[in-house]
């Protein structure tokens, strides 16, 4: 909570806006000057009741800070804005305790709507027009249990949200939920793209690989969909899908350099085996550059020998490209 408060006082903006607003004890006073009704209501209402030259939030809380013994600022004392961009950054767990002191403040709408937004991107629910009575809080007690569920079975978390009315039956909804979700456990996710390869072609299209380097372009896809730890069928469709949508995404770069799907599959192969080769500790004599040039481009002749080069010293400098 303390942090919380901290860092919107170092926030300029917030500084200025709120700076002047007094609802706190005057520095010098004895004791609390306690708020009369109308103080209260026009404190609700953001709007400032006195004013003290000189006093801003910074300024009464390095004085408040010197009084220990009179505890911390009520949240309730502060105007609703200012209250309200301070709960803003907890977390759902502090924000629970939060509002077994200040309950009004801890279950704003707009602080549990932020939190399920900031942790699952994209739901279904979002762009519907929400019923009487629909709680933000409750729905981000239910994306986190249903992330729960899919981390444990991927098919149960998805018939969980679909249940629950959080998502459509749609691959691509589906896929768009997965894309802005950092929370779903990364072997059930790639069980269930193995299973679900309609979800995973939507997936493959919301990645945006204009004007990427190869190799980063590469990590960027394993992040979001990771890659089988053995070859099979599986890693062949996932660099397969990738290819196409990279020389979608790049067409200039494509006819500048002579590249196509099959070239680019052929690069991506070559950089994962290249990966594993200066990674492992189990291999002792790694590829040179000068090796790595002349294999790939035996597969791939239309590759100019520097852009291949260029790959090397990528992994060489940065690392795997799957890990």
């Amino acid at each position: 909570m303390g942090q919380g408060l901290w860092r919107v006082v170092r926030n300029q903006q917030l500084h200025q806006d709120f700076g002047d607003q007094c609802y706190l004890e005057q520095e010098g006073e004895g004791q609390r000057m306690e708020p009369t009704q109308g103080e209260h209501l026009a404190a609700r209402r953001g709007m400032p009741h006195c004013q003290v030259p000189g006093s801003d939030i910074s300024h009464l809380l390095h004085v408040r800070r010197g009084k220990g013994d009179q505890g911390f600022i009520d949240l309730e004392m502060l105007p609703p804005e200012l209250s309200i961009t301070i709960l803003s950054y907890l977390n759902a767990t502090d924000l629970c305790l939060a509002s077994c002191v200040w309950q009004g403040l801890g279950s704003d709408e707009y602080l549990w709507q932020g939190l399920c937004k900031s942790t699952w991107g994209h739901c279904s629910i979002y762009n519907r027009r929400v019923p009487i009575g629909f709680s933000y809080r409750k729905l981000y007690m239910q994306l986190d249990e249903g992330s729960l569920t899919f981390n444990a079975n991927a098919l149960e978390g998805i018939r969980y949200f679909m249940s629950k009315g959080i998502l459509v039956d749609h691959p691509q909804e589906i896929a768009k939920f997965i894309f802005y979700t950092r929370t779903l456990n990364w072997k059930m996710l790639r069980m269930y793209l193995d299973e679900r390869r309609d979800v995973l072609d939507e997936l493959v299209t919301l990645h945006n690989f204009s004007n990427q380097f190869l190799p980063n372009a590469l990590r960027d896809f394993f992040r979001h969909i990771h890659a089988p730890e053995e070859r099979g069928e599986y890693l062949e469709t996932l660099i397969t899908k990738f290819s196409h949508r990279f020389c979608a995404c790049n067409t200039r770069l494509v006819q500048q350099l002579g590249l196509s799907p099959d070239a680019v599959y052929v690069l991506c192969y070559s950089l994962i085996l290249l990966s594993i080769d200066l990674t492992s500790p189990h291999v002792k004599n790694k590829m040179s550059k000068r090796e790595f040039i002349r294999n790939t481009r035996r597969a791939a002749q239309n590759i100019s020998e520097d852009f291949v080069g260029h790959l090397y010293d990528n992994i060489y400098l940065i690392g795997h490209v799957a890990a």
